[in-house]
């Protein structure tokens, strides 16, 4: 007798796996474009395959039997991971493309404004921009080099490696000229705290950038600010920041152009040195690409 296929029919997993997501074969098909006969038809031919239900059918819809439950995490798992790989290697078919992975700030302040230089000194190099606020939740496949602030002598990102792109870095209080004319000039840090809206980051990620730690640090009396607004994202801050709604901390570098171009002024003459610069992640173990090199070089070298 000849031996079964130990694989089932690969091309009735993707409606399995849709089927049991929906708990439907009709949103399935609308998924697939088929038919929702057509999804009952592969389901119907990987149960007979492995000899038993997947799906228990009732007057409320679809249940997955036991057995289909767990088949549903494998199948999930397994297609996950060859999207993911075939992406990856799409990704990689290109040589002349570089992905840049950063936070939202950092690339929307910061990074945006300088790759115009990075462009016109490469041409050729087709850029992708990868936003993810936290670098421990990359996804070391998704991206090539990564820009974020890094605390030196803390323990990296899983599978990255760090670089200083900036070797010291001070945080400063600042706000925008809008701001100070609606409310007056900042007379001292008490009265920062008295009078003034404080800007606010509800983030762990940026639990060492506080204004707590800004006050104490400079020997200043710290006491809960009257007037916050506070938030999980920075990005969202300093957008309300530049738009005269508050004081913020920020990277005097990450914020250099606004303020050359008086976007934004420091609200007080203390400034801080910061625990954090910014960096340049790199994946580990991983052969560099000529695009990958061309970053380096240029932002280590040039920024």
């Amino acid at each position: 007798m000849p031996t079964r296929d130990a694989l089932p029919p690969l091309a009735c997993l993707r409606a399995f796996e849709a089927a049991a997501r929906h708990a439907s074969f009709t949103q399935a098909g609308n998924e697939l474009s088929l038919t929702q006969s057509a999804v009952s038809r592969q389901i119907k031919r990987l149960e007979d395959d492995l000899g038993r239900p997947l799906f228990e059918r009732h007057y409320e819809g679809l249940r997955l039997t036991p057995a289909g439950e767990h088949y549903f995490r494998v199948v999930q798992r397994l297609l996950r991971d060859l999207r993911d790989e075939t992406a990856r290697l799409r990704r990689r078919g290109d040589d002349r493309q570089l992905t840049l992975a950063s936070s939202p700030t950092i690339a929307s302040i910061w990074l945006a404004r300088q790759l115009p230089d990075f462009q016109r000194a490469h041409p050729h190099i087709e850029i992708r921009i990868l936003t993810v606020e936290d670098p421990h939740r990359l996804d070391l496949a998704e991206f090539d080099l990564g820009i974020y602030y890094h605390v030196p002598h803390e323990v990296d990102p899983p599978g990255l490696g760090a670089e200083a792109i900036f070797s010291h870095e001070e945080v400063a209080a600042v706000c925008s000229p809008a701001y100070l004319a609606r409310h007056g000039d900042i007379r001292d840090a008490e009265d920062l705290l008295a009078r003034h809206t404080l800007m606010v980051v509800e983030d762990h990620y940026h639990d060492w950038l506080t204004w707590e730690g800004w006050y104490q640090a400079q020997g200043l009396r710290w006491h809960a600010p009257e007037h916050s607004l506070r938030a999980n994202s920075f990005q969202l801050l300093m957008n309300a920041t530049l738009a005269g709604q508050g004081v913020t901390l920020g990277w005097t570098h990450l914020l250099d152009a606004d303020l050359a171009q008086c976007n934004l002024v420091q609200a007080l003459p203390h400034t801080l040195p910061s625990r954090g610069c910014l960096s340049l992640l790199t994946p580990q173990h991983r052969h560099l690409t000529e695009p990958m090199r061309a970053f380096r070089a240029w932002v280590l070298n040039t920024v």
